[in-house]
């Protein structure tokens, strides 16, 4: 049977449906996209307008206290770095490095895989267990950032029979992970153990079956650290676990380091440590949750950061793993008391010159200026002086407290430290932040 061609004309007229069409189609992305792009362009206007947009300078160096920085005209310029989480300076430390390459020499640059498929080798599980020794829990679980480890465990471990009792500041990490779950939801006051007994209270009300207790341990815009053992007596009073974020903590804060806890002597108290390895433990990547067997368990089975989430590479693992060897060994290599004293002198000379320094003497060392537009001036100033600093306004704080967080480090000389003071000095001054006559 003779199939009947079609004519010239028809098909012609094919094409035209098929091009008219695709150009309805065309005309209408575009203008989804047109849309679109007017929206976010008018968004970032009033973030600019606002005086709270963030730009992102470029570091062509290896992070330290001295630091090359690339301009916007392509040159580069030495700073000295004030504003780094590489608290012990252990970032480019030769000893890390060497631990990474050689991870990566030996397992390879990544698993392309989740830990349960075919994602576990040896070095993850020698650093949970170095881990777990080095804060005396009885499991550890790792995690791609302390970010994911906070989104993965609140949906995990509680339900709505339950309830969360969170501190107001507590990081925004810690605030999603909290959304993501179906548990009560309370609020306390920061630092407030008045308030922290009232939310306690109204949960009991609420029939909580379990509470638990989250805060972050240091709170990073302030450089505050929480009264973990009154948080303790009040939980215990109320039968309520403890958790706690100790990103700013872990590694240098008590006598060993090991965070928030041992600071205060409480560390058979707390009952979940979330942390990094990407701040004072190597500066590059991965968190983890610390705390008793069954709870690892069940986080390994059922936390969804975890069970979807390429593994650590073994060069990360590698830089943590070298870093706590290194901190077991820093009350007699000095890290510890070179930090502090950093820490001791800047907060002096800043306020000896008039400066507001919030926090408990802290490494993080907020300098206050309130106005979000002043601390992005100020922070240009310090940088065309050689001093790299960031200006922090908001979301990132509340509105009418921007401030510079400056944050000390054990690599940081003396020296380095009266640069910096001189620096914010000498613009305070010229910006009315300090009065003429304030002096070292």
């Amino acid at each position: 049977m003779l199939r009947r061609l079609a004519s010239p004309s028809s098909l012609n007229f094919s094409r035209r449906l098929v091009l008219s069409a695709t150009s309805s189609r065309n005309m209408s992305s575009t203008k989804a996209q047109s849309q679109f792009n007017n929206i976010l362009k008018s968004e970032i206007e009033s973030i600019k307008a606002a005086g709270t947009y963030k730009s992102e300078r470029i570091i062509t160096s290896p992070q330290n206290s001295a630091i090359r920085v690339a301009g916007q005209d392509g040159q580069e310029s030495n700073q000295i770095n004030f504003c780094a989480n590489n608290y012990l300076g252990l970032a480019d430390h030769p000893e890390v490095i060497a631990r990474s390459k050689k991870y990566l020499d030996t397992h390879g640059s990544g698993l392309s895989s989740v830990r349960f498929i075919c994602g576990t080798q040896n070095i993850h599980k020698d650093l949970e267990n170095k881990i777990t020794k080095f804060y005396g829990t009885e499991d550890t679980i790792l995690y791609a950032s302390c970010f994911d480890a906070n989104a993965g465990i609140f949906e995990t471990i509680l339900t709505d029979q339950d309830a969360v009792i969170s501190d107001a500041l507590n990081h925004a990490s810690i605030i999603d992970g909290i959304r993501l779950c179906k548990a009560k939801r309370f609020r306390y006051k920061n630092c407030d153990m008045a308030d922290l007994e009232a939310r306690l209270q109204e949960a009991d009300k609420a029939g909580a079956r379990m509470k638990l207790i989250a805060t972050d341990g240091v709170f990073s815009m302030d450089g505050k650290i929480a009264p973990l053992d009154k948080i303790c007596d009040i939980a215990e009073k109320y039968n309520a676990l403890i958790f706690i974020d100790d990103c700013h903590s872990t590694g240098f804060l008590g006598p060993n380091g090991r965070g928030t806890a041992e600071y205060f002597g409480v560390q058979d108290r707390v009952h979940i440590v979330n942390s990094t390895l990407g701040k004072a433990l190597g500066g590059a990547a991965g968190g983890y949750t610390t705390g008793c067997k069954e709870m690892i368990d069940l986080l390994r089975n059922r936390s969804r950061p975890y069970l979807f989430s390429n593994s650590l590479p073994p060069a990360v693992v590698g830089s943590a793993s070298a870093a706590l060897d290194l901190i077991e060994g820093a009350k007699t290599n000095g890290l510890f008391d070179q930090l502090w004293g950093n820490t001791k002198l800047f907060r002096k000379l800043l306020t000896d010159a008039g400066f507001t320094i919030k926090g408990d003497n802290h490494p993080i060392s907020p300098v206050m200026l309130g106005d979000a537009r002043l601390a992005s001036q100020f922070a240009d100033k310090m940088l065309q002086r050689g001093i790299y600093v960031v200006g922090f306004s908001y979301p990132v704080v509340p509105k009418g407290e921007a401030r510079i967080r400056v944050q000390l480090s054990a690599a940081h000389t003396e020296a380095q430290i009266r640069q910096a003071a001189d620096a914010f000095i000498e613009i305070g001054r010229e910006l009315g932040v300090i009065g003429a006559k304030s002096k070292l």
